[in-house]
């Protein structure tokens, strides 16, 4: 099928385009209009060739957790007009995300194994292995880059370099960890594991919004609940629903996205496994069957859902 690896509308009454890493980003006096294309990005480096669906299981996963969280705190999201498109508010983000931690994996767990002990300014105990559960959540920001690495940051670091204020952080943590439990509550339902995620947020008129995405693949890890407990006893890797498998074959292929590093060649066949896995994502977490959209011209269909959405802005 076709994939979407960019899109690059002009529409009346646009205000600015931005390119993201996976999105397209079109703005308006008061809206943005976010396409969710195929592009898939690793390390903070965009990879050569786009994931079919990708696009569409992101944006109707972060669809679903947004609809489902919005009691906890308001959300940007007012329309999703495509399977690839999100409209909605438009906020002032806050230049940090909102990472948050229950196990030591990932990013976490290679600082911890290098014999670091203390992540954003939090301390970690020593006796851990890979994948063990935290004594409880922990919050790991980091800086937003528009370009490059996103940099860990601690709480005392953004409050010192006034990044937030300390009463709009305070409200920030306390809404991370309550989306954090939600997310974990609806994961268990469905048999698995939120293991870490991030969050962004924005606000408009002195209100703090939910931006963004929550709970993808992209943002997000799980684990398998089933077999979770058996494989830390015996020391095996933990099945995962996330990026992280494709992680794990650059950095076997020698990539990880530093200076002079080539990005391995990806086959169809792998192409077609990560598809695979992003849709079986969306089928395990959200309990629903995905359907493939699978318009022949999947951008032209976008821009006309993107026209007659933002005809009145």
């Amino acid at each position: 099928m076709n994939s979407i690896p960019a899109t690059n509308f002009q529409f009346p009454n646009q205000t600015a385009f931005y390119k993201g890493k996976v999105r397209d980003v079109y703005s308006f006096e008061k809206h943005l209009v976010m396409v969710a294309t195929d592009r898939i990005s690793a390390f903070d480096v965009i990879l050569p060739r786009a994931i079919p669906f990708k696009g569409q299981v992101l944006n109707q996963i972060a669809a679903y957790f947004l609809n489902a969280t919005a009691d906890i705190v308001p959300n940007w999201l007012e329309e999703v007009p495509d399977p690839n498109v999100t409209i909605g508010i438009k906020c002032q983000p806050f230049p940090v995300e909102m990472v948050v931690r229950g196990y030591l994996a990932g990013h976490a767990w290679r600082e911890y194994n290098a014999g670091r002990r203390s992540v954003c300014g939090v301390t970690l105990p020593d006796g851990l292995k890979e994948n063990d559960k935290l004594p409880q959540p922990i919050i790991t920001p980091t800086t937003k880059a528009h370009q490059g690495h996103d940099e860990d940051i601690s709480r005392e670091d953004i409050l010192k370099q006034g990044l937030v204020s300390e009463q709009d952080y305070e409200h920030l943590e306390k809404y991370t960890l309550a989306l954090f439990n939600r997310g974990t509550e609806m994961a268990a339902d469905q048999g698995l594991i939120l293991v870490d995620t991030k969050y962004e947020f924005g606000k408009l008129d002195n209100m703090i919004y939910l931006i963004d995405e929550i709970h993808t693949p992209d943002s997000s890890r799980y684990f398998y609940k089933d077999i979770y407990t058996e494989n830390q006893r015996l020391n095996l890797p933990q099945k995962q629903l996330s990026k992280e498998f494709v992680r794990e074959w650059l950095i076997q292929n020698g990539f990880q996205g530093k200076d002079g590093q080539t990005i391995p060649e990806m086959d169809d066949e792998w192409i077609e496994l990560i598809s695979e896995r992003y849709i079986e994502l969306y089928e395990k977490v959200t309990g629903i069957k995905f359907q493939k959209n699978k318009t022949e011209n999947p951008v032209d269909r976008i821009e006309a859902a993107i026209r007659k959405a933002t005809e009145n802005f």
